[in-house]
């Protein structure tokens, strides 16, 4: 007895190389993430003393920067090469790694909304560590000063957090010039100065606190972020959504390949 195959029992390269477009994408992104991670690391010297990093007590902006190159590198190279390979062991990993992801980000967004008030406490213990290295890595340091400019506010709770920095502190035994001061980027800014007086916030919680609203933001960062979320619920909604549905089209299109290939490898069996 002799079996044949059907002429159309192959893989669609259709879902194929629309896989393998899809995955380019991530791949060269992931590649764009890591140089200039690792970039920014040989710039700070942590390439030739890995110490400088475990010795951050913060964030270091650049280890977030790697750990999103690396994911979108793995993720990308395995989707492209199972792809173009037909390789199912790949393409499983790929699917099921974007399964876990989206599941991970759906279960983070509804622990988050559950349990507003320890998430509101981790915020404000993470930014106090990092208010603590302010000084102690250029990339943190950037960070943060971009945060306070953008959402006009000052320290975790308001000014009186940078007592956590030992630059800012208001100890009587700092020698630091910063001492008593807030960092510039807490600076009300001044439309008719062109060059940044970095210089602007020295000395000013030796003042009354009356005075400071004149000079510098009240505002803690995390009351600045609570009233922001609600007046850009659309924005990140929209993309959470739009990120969402990337990721079930790409798991569609991974499920689909490997059910074509099961197919064909079925048939290739009689």
């Amino acid at each position: 007895m002799h079996y044949y195959r059907y002429s159309n029992a192959e893989v669609s390269c259709w879902y194929k190389y629309l896989l393998f477009s899809y995955n380019i994408v991530f791949w060269l992104a992931g590649v764009a993430f890591l140089a200039a991670g690792l970039w920014a690391w040989s710039e700070k010297g942590v390439l030739s003393d890995l110490t400088k990093v475990t010795g951050l007590h913060g964030l270091d902006p650049v280890v977030l920067v790697l750990v999103v190159g690396i994911v979108m590198f793995t993720l990308g190279f395995a989707g492209c090469v199972g792809a173009l390979r037909e390789n199912i062991c790949l393409l499983k990993f790929f699917c099921g790694a974007i399964v876990f992801i989206f599941l991970l980000e759906l279960a983070v967004a509804v622990l988050a909304f559950l349990f507003q008030d320890w998430v509101r406490d981790r915020v404000k213990e993470f930014f106090e560590n990092n208010i603590k290295s302010y000084r102690d890595d250029i990339d943190l340091q950037n960070l943060i000063d971009m945060l306070q400019k953008m959402n006009h506010c000052c320290g975790a709770q308001g000014p009186d957090d940078w007592d956590f920095n030992i630059y800012f502190n208001c100890s009587s035994e700092s020698k630091s010039r910063e001492k008593c001061g807030v960092p510039f980027s807490c600076c009300i800014p001044d439309p008719a100065q062109k060059v940044v007086n970095t210089q602007c916030g020295y000395d000013i919680r030796k003042k009354s606190k009356s005075q400071w609203d004149d000079q510098i933001f009240v505002k803690g960062c995390i009351l600045a972020l609570e009233a922001w979320l609600p007046r850009n619920i659309y924005i990140v909604a929209g993309v959470f959504i739009a990120i969402s549905l990337l990721q079930i089209f790409g798991i569609f299109l991974a499920r689909t390949l490997i059910s074509d290939i099961e197919a064909v490898k079925a048939g290739n069996a009689f």
